[in-house]
């Protein structure tokens, strides 16, 4: 779409797989090409310098790499390597993840993560669009001179509304994951809104990082999204957000088949590249990214045709 960059979200098992995750989004005429960064999983910005050796024009995206456990002088590390081999085309949201998986994982404290966030962004504004920082914060300490500016776009994660505004203040995008679109439309556009006024600057796009299967088998969808999604109805942050949005079941870790319903956008061909066409004009989103959800058993060919939605959708 000629107003609306359209980006997928990639996943494989391995670095190489990943590799051919994104050159395939690229040969759909997909704009944009996501990965995310948990755990252990390959890191993006090792995995996005081997795809600029054989994508030529896709842009690439993290969603998000998480902040703790990282400093941000290490992701403005790679994030230069990959800008060099592509310049302009990278894309660096992070955010605070959440505290089962910070503590759990990595055994860091989870304290004030919105505070931790907005000290991590000024750091990588900093270093990534004036080629130097100078930062000491109650969180976080940065001090570094580069080579120059870079290409680089700084982006952030956000689920509720003064996530969304930190965002709006600090960040050249908002990524959101999981959120019901009226959610998006009545809560994280205004807040993203609110924060680019308190800072007096323009509002940056929403990034709307939803679900999609192109699908009319009910069962498939219900069966794909348990799969792959069920469990951030037990993630204390997604869960408070599903029932912010009207989905008292969360409380108690249930992802419905109502929830599947509402949050994964559906249908056939005609009808998801119909329902994501409207994004822009009925709920404010900047930019599509979208995550596909696989029928179980029938994997490879739900992606193909969520791939070739999205192509489809690109090209208008």
């Amino acid at each position: 779409m000629k107003d609306m960059k359209v980006g997928v979200h990639v996943t494989a098992r391995d670095a190489a797989g990943l590799v051919d995750g994104i050159v395939a989004a690229e040969k759909a005429g997909i704009d944009v090409a996501w990965m995310t960064s948990g755990g252990v999983a390959p890191d993006p910005l090792a995995v996005f310098a081997a795809a600029a050796m054989r994508a030529e024009r896709i842009l690439f995206g993290t969603s998000i790499i998480p902040t703790f456990p990282r400093h941000p002088l290490a992701v403005v590390q790679g994030a230069v390597a990959v800008d060099s081999l592509a310049p302009g085309r990278l894309r660096v949201g992070v955010g605070p993840s959440h505290k089962p998986g910070i503590e759990g994982s990595f055994g860091i404290p989870f304290v004030r993560p919105l505070e931790h966030l907005r000290e991590y962004l000024t750091i990588l504004r900093a270093a990534l669009y004036d080629g130097k920082v100078d930062f000491e914060g109650k969180r976080i300490t940065a001090k570094a001179q580069l080579a120059g500016p870079t290409g680089v776009k700084v982006m952030a994660s956000a689920l509720r509304h003064n996530g969304f505004k930190v965002c709006g203040e600090l960040a050249d995008g908002a990524i959101s994951w999981m959120c019901p679109l009226p959610y998006l439309r009545d809560v994280a556009v205004p807040a993203i809104a609110e924060g680019a006024a308190a800072a007096g600057r323009e509002a940056p796009p929403l990034v709307a990082h939803v679900p999609v299967m192109v699908t009319e088998d009910k069962d498939a969808l219900y069966a794909g999204a348990q799969k792959q999604v069920s469990f951030y109805a037990r993630v204390p942050y997604y869960s408070q957000m599903f029932q912010d949005a009207g989905f008292p079941e969360a409380a108690n870790g249930e992802f419905s088949n109502r929830m599947a319903d509402a949050i994964v956008i559906n249908g056939n061909a005609a009808t998801v590249r119909e329902k994501l066409s409207t994004l822009q004009a009925e709920y404010g989103v900047g930019e599509l990214l979208a995550m596909p959800i696989l029928a179980p058993g029938d994997e490879r060919a739900s992606l193909q045709r969520v791939l070739d939605v999205l192509g489809a959708l690109a090209k208008e």
